[in-house]
């Protein structure tokens, strides 16, 4: 049987791991992207690389939501972000 290289298997991952996560946010505004793929787990970092900004960005934009969540504005649900 052949060997399986994990380091090769964890890159493929993380190909489609990205590839979901580009496709589940299509379409959306880029505010819905970032607060989208940060419940999805990705890092400032990360969800700059996928939707084409820098990280200090996403963080604004992550304070942004955090805040209005906090001052109980309610924000159109990611859902029927699509609908715009």
């Amino acid at each position: 049987m052949a060997q399986i290289d994990d380091g090769l298997v964890l890159e493929k991952l993380d190909r489609v791991l990205r590839l979901v996560a580009i496709i589940s946010i299509k379409g959306l505004s880029q505010t819905d992207q970032i607060a989208v793929l940060n419940k999805a787990g990705f890092s400032p970092k990360e969800i700059a690389e996928l939707v084409g900004t820098t990280a200090n960005t996403v963080r604004v934009a992550l304070v942004g939501i955090r805040r209005a969540a906090l001052q109980g504005r309610k924000r159109k649900p990611v859902a029927t972000s699509r609908e715009e």
